[in-house]
């Protein structure tokens, strides 16, 4: 009797251990993501005025990726990618929520979204909460009212995250956030997010965990962090002096082509900063050596819109969020697993918003489910070293109308080929990205073929996926010959 009991004492003992070693050997997880961020805003990515010493650095550590996208050139539908695995349109959130409306006064009518992420989704924290990890999420949601609130789509903590999608109130404490504890007066959100985000680390140090900031920075108001501000007003009369920034017309509206706005750069600084404390905090714990760090965005830089008060410029990338041009859609890309990326590494593989998703799984020792993350490619494989992921293409679908003057269309990237089709007006263009990454030589004349390839090949994803598009407006009637009274556009507000 006594052996047998020691027996199921030991083999207690022994399971115990096992797991014990096998939740230490789980990775852990730190998801970075930064509202609104160009794809040309951080130093390693070819910025000159903005500084980010600290993701500059992180990059030395990690693998950045040249071609890195958004699923989509506003955040909603961004979001509800990363979380899901699966393109926006598959998952029925195409615009920002609530977005602008469907367009009365406008060509086309806009499909009509969702405005909250479908909780049958299993979405990257549930999936990772089922594995023993614990979650925890800090920021800007967006995906949904009261009863779709992160704490509802499988995150344990949720500090800060709700539907509205810029921080009402501003930067500055008092917040007007119901889901974040108020801060003492004159404190920094981006600073208390990642306080929360420490905290956190502190408490959870002994189980895998993961951990998804979500910054509401860089989206506007833009309010500078006031401890650097002074600092960019003096970098931009050095290098400026009094000359005013230029900009280039798009369609109906400009696009900024110089950095030079002192209130953003100091709201980029405090952001590196902050990052650069929460990745310190990562090594004084003894976690860095088990925690795969992502660092992306959610769409490119607001640079374009029907007046001129744009914060960002993408040059040498066309347009702006909002746009499914570069500008709109290609965002910094950085991972750092451990004992998998080398450090210093660069690649130029296409990837997009839904492969955090199995990625994340495989790097967990956890089964991929392509039936969830439908769209999503798991990225180790390039991670390891590999040039490529075996993927044909990736798209875009965007079929509403938005402040930054887009109008309803998608695009097709294919290799180096890529493809903007423009709904109101019937026409598609084609660039080729590896000798125009500015996206200025048209090349429909000379590759008809190429330009009816994609063309067809987006219609069909399309459709594989019950992608909506825009409808004919029967009420609209154009104007002619009448100048309109006031730019309405230029008071619109841009999400």
């Amino acid at each position: 009797m006594r052996r047998t009991c020691s027996l199921l004492l030991w083999g207690l003992l022994v399971a115990v251990g096992l797991l014990a070693t096998a939740d230490a050997a789980k990775p852990n997880f730190v998801f970075i993501l930064v509202d609104d961020l160009g794809g040309r805003d951080l130093g390693c990515y070819g910025s000159t005025f903005y500084e980010t010493p600290n993701l500059d650095s992180f990059a030395e550590s990690a693998m950045r990726f040249t071609d890195a996208y958004a699923t989509c050139p506003v955040c909603s539908p961004t979001r509800a990618s990363i979380l899901t695995g699966k393109y926006p349109a598959r998952v029925g959130i195409t615009d920002w929520i609530p977005g602008s409306g469907r367009g009365k006064n406008k060509k086309l009518l806009a499909p009509e979204d969702i405005h909250e992420l479908p909780l049958e989704e299993v979405t990257i924290a549930e999936r990772l909460k089922q594995a023993g990890y614990k979650t925890f999420f800090a920021g800007k949601w967006h995906l949904g009212k009261e009863g779709f609130y992160p704490e509802d789509q499988g995150f344990d903590i949720n500090k800060g995250g709700w539907d509205v999608g810029s921080p009402r109130g501003g930067y500055y404490a008092p917040y007007v956030n119901p889901r974040l504890e108020q801060g003492p007066e004159g404190e920094y959100l981006t600073d208390r997010l990642v306080n929360e985000s420490m905290a956190f680390l502190e408490d959870s140090k002994n189980d895998p965990f993961l951990l998804y900031l979500s910054f509401y920075t860089v989206h506007t108001p833009i309010q500078p962090c006031k401890r650097h501000h002074q600092k960019f007003v003096d970098k931009a009369e050095k290098m400026y002096g009094d000359s005013e920034s230029p900009y280039m017309a798009e369609r109906n509206g400009f696009t900024k082509m110089r950095q030079d706005n002192t209130g953003y750069a100091s709201m980029v600084h405090a952001m590196d900063e902050n990052v650069g404390r929460l990745l310190k905090k990562l090594d004084e714990l003894g976690l860095s050596k088990n925690t795969v760090v992502i660092f992306t965005a959610d769409n490119g830089g607001l640079a374009t819109k029907a007046n001129k008060s744009h914060p960002t410029s993408n040059t040498p990338l066309r347009a702006s969020k909002g746009w499914c041009y570069e500008g709109g859609i290609r965002v910094a890309g950085i991972i750092r697993a451990p004992g998998i990326t080398k450090p210093g590494a660069t690649c130029g593989v296409p990837i997009t918003s839904t492969d955090y998703y199995p990625t994340m799984l495989e790097l967990a020792g956890l089964p991929l489910n392509p039936k969830q993350h439908a769209d999503g490619v798991s990225l180790v494989p390039v991670l390891k070293g590999d040039e490529k992921l075996g993927r044909d293409a990736i798209y875009w679908h965007y079929p509403h109308y938005h402040g930054s003057t887009w109008a309803p269309g998608a695009a097709v990237r294919q290799g180096d080929w890529k493809l903007v089709e423009f709904y109101e007006e019937g026409i598609a263009e084609l660039y080729n990205l590896k000798s125009d990454i500015a996206e200025r030589e048209e090349l429909s004349s000379q590759h008809p073929e190429k330009k009816e390839e994609l063309r067809k090949l987006l219609k069909r994803w399309q459709k594989e996926i019950g992608a909506e598009l825009p409808v004919p407006n029967p009420d609209y009637k154009k104007s002619v010959g009448k100048e309109p009274k006031t730019k309405r556009s230029s008071r619109r507000k841009t999400r």
